[in-house]
Parts: C-alpha cells; structure tokens; sequence
C-alpha cells in the first residue's frame, strides 16, 4: 500500500554581523546598534511510504516564515590627540600605533579603524592595501 503526506519542517536562518565605525564613540568602544534576531524558513515536503516504510521524500515549497535581522554593531574610532604624535610614519594619513589597524567599514575586527584611502609610504604593517597598488583602504 502506497501513501503519500506533506510534512512541514522549521529551519533557522541565522542573522547575519555587520560591524560599522563611529567617530563619536571612543577609539576600541563597541556598541551593539541593532540586534540580531534569527529568522525561520518553512520547507514543505511530499513524503512517500510503502507499508509504512518511508521510501521518499521531495521538497514541494519552501518559504521565508520570519526573515533574519542583522546585528550591527557600531566601534569607535574617535581618538583624543596625543603630544608625541601616534601615527605610524607608514602611511600618508595619520594610522595609529596599534595592536591592529583595519579600514573602515570592512570585515576587519579592529581594535583600530581609519578611512581612506591612504598612500602607503612604507611597509605596509597592517596590510591595508589589498591590491598592493600602494593605496589603502580604496
């Protein structure tokens, strides 16, 4: 005896992290802006049994019950001027001394963001210009 039934499954659709700067934040401050809220996605399938015996199983439809939200997060950049400078003498704009230097509005995780683009003048330290072209963050 052949029968056939939909069944209904529920899936997570994780949400997605977007990292922005903010120049009125503190330099390494990170405030979470929006955030983020998994969505759920329903798949509908044809299941066939012999006997009882499940012999297949074909997705029919499939839908965005609740679409995912990102999470942004927002990291400072804005940096309180210092005597000696703290620039790394590199680069043709001001990039801070840091542990780790990324450019704003990219996939990098800091603690430190500039804008560009940038000439690199020297060794280019925190690898900021992708192309080697000499200009970073373009």
């Amino acid at each position: 005896m052949v029968t056939t039934k939909e069944v209904v499954e529920v899936r997570v659709i994780p949400f997605k992290k977007k990292t922005v700067t903010d120049d009125s934040l503190a330099k390494g401050e990170r405030v979470v802006r929006t955030a983020g809220v998994n969505g759920t996605r329903r798949l509908v399938y044809r299941v066939t049994f012999v006997n009882g015996v499940q012999t297949g199983k074909k997705l029919v439809r499939q839908e965005v019950a609740k679409a995912p939200r990102s999470q942004v997060t927002a990291v400072g950049t804005k940096v309180e001027e210092q005597a000696g400078g703290g620039c790394d003498p590199n680069y043709s704009e001001c990039v801070p001394i840091a542990s780790d230097v990324d450019c704003s509005g990219g996939s990098g995780d800091g603690p430190e963001y500039v804008a560009g683009p940038i000439d690199v003048i020297g060794s280019d330290i925190y690898r900021l210009d992708a192309d080697h072209d000499g200009v970073a963050c373009e």
